[in-house]
């Protein structure tokens, strides 16, 4: 079963009220196309980020219209599509009420979070009832870069080096940030999943546990308990439309083909097939293949 990881649709509304989006990420029979075509058999809806909410007044507006939308293709197509809620991370109060809602009333299996809001990451204390909720409840938790204001962004404002750079490290302090605050230690079995491999989590493996050993052994930093690698290393990450296979070896080393989920990044990338091309050819077992390609979310998910 070939499972999409990393896939978007948004409605009309968010669309015409962001920069960037076009209709083509509205186009859900399109979306349908492709995964036919593909071969992929269903696909997480997960929210790209956007400045949507400038326009629209809040981010809990957005989070209302995407997911109320998100519902109705949840409904007509249940067997091709697994939402992923978008929550109102600027009512910290109505954050669980709109989890429940999801996940009890609309039908989403999964959170969909960016990796920061305007500086503030996903260790602030906002998100703790959301965690607890999802290790009680099994409900994975899909981080995505985020787009608006991300790290680096006062300083360089860049239509290349911003996506490029500044998303990569948003998503990485946003997964060091985790690991410092000690919520990957005290909620274990919250299953995050990073996009884009994690951003550099992976190729900063040694520097994290090496940086870490030196400066604990002049009391510079607080005892984890464990090196970094071996919290970073029960994480997923997904690959997000990468073909690139340093980063699935990277990730390999680090977590695993158990902890590795393909991507497609749709509609955003096109060339699916090279991203199912690129595990396929990667030396590895059969069995580790098809849990990348889509067994390791069949088994997140229970499908």
């Amino acid at each position: 079963m070939l499972i999409d990881a990393h896939s978007h649709w948004l409605p009309e509304e968010i669309i015409t009220n962001a920069h960037f989006f076009h209709k083509g990420w509205g186009d859900i029979e399109a979306h349908l196309k492709m995964m036919d075509e593909a071969g992929v058999t269903a696909a997480v809806l997960s929210y790209p980020t956007s400045d949507a909410h400038l326009k629209l007044g809040s981010i809990s507006e957005v989070a209302h219209i995407y997911n109320d939308n998100v519902a109705r293709i949840l409904k007509r197509y249940p067997e091709r599509f697994i939402g992923a809620a978008v929550l109102p991370v600027d009512n910290s109060i109505d954050m669980l009420e709109e989890l429940k809602r999801s996940t009890n009333e609309l039908g989403f299996k999964a959170i969909s979070l960016a990796s920061s809001y305007n500086g503030i990451y996903l260790d602030d204390k906002m998100f703790l009832p959301i965690y607890k909720e999802a290790q009680e409840k099994g409900i994975p938790v899909f981080v995505h870069s985020q787009t608006v204001n991300p790290i680096g962004f006062e300083r360089v404002k860049d239509p290349l080096l911003t996506p490029v750079i500044e998303y990569v490290f948003d998503t990485t302090i946003s997964a060091g940030k985790l690991l410092m605050s000690d919520i990957l230690r005290q909620y274990p079995k919250v299953k995050f999943i990073f996009a884009y491999f994690g951003g550099a989590v992976c190729y900063l493996k040694q520097r994290f546990d090496a940086t870490y050993a030196m400066l604990r052994s002049i009391n510079f930093v607080k005892d984890l308990q464990a090196n970094p690698s071996e919290y970073f290393k029960n994480i997923y990450v997904d690959t997000s439309g990468d073909a690139t296979k340093a980063n699935f070896m990277l990730a390999l080393e680090l977590m695993g083909p158990k902890h590795i989920l393909w991507g497609s990044d749709w509609p955003a990338k096109k060339d699916v097939a090279a991203g199912i091309k690129a595990v396929n050819n990667l030396d590895i077992s059969q069995q580790d293949k098809e849990n990348i390609l889509g067994v390791n979310l069949e088994n997140i998910f229970a499908l």
